[in-house]
């Protein structure tokens, strides 16, 4: 094949068209239910606000707006997480392409990431960690256009706080991302001297902190229990001495093992493992700062608090790593390997959905196996046999009482768990397994 720029931007969408219809029509198959998280960030949107006792409202808006539009159609919300997945791929492409100039290097810098299951296997799941993915790609595109312009357009600076706050809004990881970002900034432009600091820098702060004000309200006004979650889920109450050791080790073995289907496609592409590290080179330095400051951050968080790092937390750090080895490698580059480095990844292209839907089959103890809309039936008709009025609100665990929120034809608000002064707002209700519904 002769490769020219159309040819490359045909492959490009022809690549991030399959995979968004592959990844929405396998899971919509072989998933009987949607997984806890979608059920969760759908339970959380049925009484939209600017926090929840997980996580901010970032993850919960966006099923939320799908449902207005879809309603309880499970395909509908692994097409929403495909269009996030996808969205990024296309942002690392166009950055990619200001890195480079090239779209060949820049195509393959995109194809890299199925190597990495963060951004295959996992994505049917939409969550936290998924919804952050294009705004962590957009957040970084911006960054570099301003920090590798001439003339700061204010556009770019209201777009760049607007992607921050958005991902951050989506989990407070975020905020690592935003680190490295400043970082190569301060670097770039104080200490190396490459670059004039300019205060239009200072309106995508601005923008940041204004879009960030009614969700710092509300987390005052709910005792911060966003963030005693996130410390509870690290493990920092049963933290011990040995876990500051065990923990980073663990987090580093399963990082590097992530990455070795991505390392093995790379190196069907690279002649020689030899590169030069031109610490003067600016691309080179936010290359390194956006992947490995993030991933750095991490592991000294790990390290001091002795908190256990979830692997899924790392699902947007490895979005630009693609980009970074090429770029460091590019002078190894061997062109006439492609053939083999495109079998590699379609290879794992066709594995990886193949691998999702054997074990959606063939595993019968999973979340999506749940009898969510069968249950659901049920607990309408009974509720049917008692009362005329509708059901619009039920109580409960974020699953079992979220899956009713989503199955029941009337979309009940779900109110948090079941507590008797709840109860006493109701008009009427009935309470079954743990499970309260009702009508306000």
């Amino acid at each position: 094949m002769t490769f020219n720029k159309r040819n490359i931007n045909n492959l490009l969408y022809i690549f991030i068209a399959t995979h968004l219809f592959v990844w929405t029509l396998v899971p919509t198959i072989t998933n009987n239910n949607l997984p806890l998280d979608i059920i969760e960030a759908l339970a959380w949107g049925s009484n939209l606000d600017w926090g929840f006792n997980k996580h901010p409202p970032g993850s919960a808006f966006f099923p939320e707006l799908f449902y207005q539009i879809f309603g309880s159609q499970d395909w509908a919300y692994y097409f929403l997480s495909q269009i996030f997945v996808v969205i990024s791929f296309f942002v690392v492409f166009k950055f990619a392409e200001e890195i480079f100039k090239n779209k060949i290097l820049s195509l393959i810098s995109v194809l890299l990431l199925e190597g990495i299951y963060f951004y295959n296997y996992t994505t049917p799941e939409f969550n936290v960690n998924v919804c952050q993915l294009p705004f962590w790609s957009l957040t970084v595109y911006f960054s570099w256009k301003m920090l590798n312009q001439k003339k700061i357009d204010i556009k770019d600076c209201i777009l760049l706080g607007i992607f921050a706050a958005i991902g951050f809004l989506s989990k407070y990881l975020f905020v690592y991302l935003l680190v490295a970002i400043d970082f190569s900034f301060l670097y770039i432009i104080f200490i190396k001297k490459e670059k004039k600091f300019d205060y239009k820098y200072l309106i995508s702060f601005v923008v940041f902190l204004v879009l960030l004000v009614p969700h710092l309200i509300w987390l005052i006004g709910n005792d911060y229990m966003t963030i005693t979650y996130g410390l509870g889920r690290a493990g920092l109450e049963n933290s011990n001495f040995l876990n500051h050791l065990t923990y980073p080790l663990l987090f580093l073995g399963k990082q590097i093992g992530i990455l070795i289907p991505f390392f093995i496609m790379s190196l069907f592409l690279i002649k020689k493992a030899k590169f030069k590290v031109n610490l003067k080179d600016k691309k080179l330095l936010f290359l390194i700062s956006i992947n490995l400051i993030p991933i750095a951050l991490m592991l000294l968080t790990s390290i001091f608090t002795g908190s256990k790092i979830r692997t899924m937390w790392m699902t947007p750090f490895y979005l630009f790593i693609g980009v970074l080895i090429i770029y460091v490698f590019q002078m190894e580059i061997n062109l006439k390997k492609l053939n083999r480095f495109l079998s590699a990844f379609l290879f794992i292209f066709i594995l990886s959905p193949f691998s999702y839907a054997y074990v959606s089959v063939t595993q019968e103890d999973k979340r999506t196996d749940y009898l969510g809309k069968e249950i659901a039936q049920k607990i309408q008709l009974e509720w049917n046999k008692n009362f005329n009025e509708p059901i619009n609100v039920v109580l409960g665990n974020e699953w079992n009482a979220g899956n009713l929120s989503y199955h029941l034809n009337s979309r009940p608000v779900w109110k948090g768990f079941i507590e008797n002064k709840k109860l006493d707002k109701l008009n009427k209700y009935i309470c079954i397994d743990k499970i309260c519904v009702g009508n306000q």
